[in-house]
């Protein structure tokens, strides 16, 4: 699948733009649907900081994400810190609350689908074979770098301390981590998730 640069095509605002809610909706509604997006879909599995998921709605606007999925104890948009940390671009991405990580991967799994450039839709369609990847530390983790990475994707990440869960990493078809050289343990979720989803672009191109 070829990735499609979207903000590239269609529009491309800067940050105090973005910060205007009345000038972002007055655009949204003539252009949303117009935009395409890529066939990645970012699971939140329990993440807890505001901060990182509005970094995440940030994220999965840079790379044309189709979806964000927020499960359990992530909150929701409308939040302040949320809408603060995305600049907004939570009016941009579209998202949807599951009650577990593992439900989001199921749901994206039953409607998964190809790019389908003339569709407005942000559910998946019936019709595909998506590939579940937790970002998580793991005795059956492969280096982030080396792992083939096909669209259509989803990427699960996790609770800022405990990770992802041990049901969703069973539920994925692979697990990838970063390699950390110092005596620090792990990274920030939002940023670990910022490397890994460059990848993905960097090896769907």
């Amino acid at each position: 699948m070829d990735i499609n640069w979207y903000t590239c095509q269609m529009v491309r605002l800067n940050a105090k733009e973005l910060r205007n809610s009345s000038f972002v909706k007055s655009l949204k509604d003539k252009t949303k649907n117009e935009l395409t997006k890529n066939e990645i879909y970012i699971v939140l599995d329990n993440v807890l900081d505001t901060y990182n998921i509005g970094s995440i709605f940030r994220l999965a606007d840079a790379v044309a994400a189709k979806k964000i999925y927020l499960c359990a104890g992530s909150e929701t948009p409308p939040n302040h810190r949320i809408k603060k940390a995305s600049i907004n671009t939570t009016e941009w991405v579209d998202w949807e609350y599951c009650g577990t990580a593992v439900e989001a991967i199921e749901r994206i799994r039953k409607f998964s689908t190809r790019s389908n450039k003339n569709s407005s839709s942000t559910e998946p369609k019936a019709n595909g074979e998506v590939q579940i990847v937790s970002v998580e530390q793991s005795s059956k983790s492969i280096p982030y770098d080396k792992f083939e990475y096909k669209m259509p994707l989803a990427l699960v990440v996790g609770h800022e301390s405990d990770g992802v869960s041990k049901e969703v990493m069973d539920a994925s078809d692979a697990i990838v981590e970063l390699p950390m050289f110092g005596v620090n343990i792990s990274l920030n979720v939002m940023v670990s998730l910022g490397i890994v989803l460059y990848k993905v672009i960097e090896k769907a191109n």
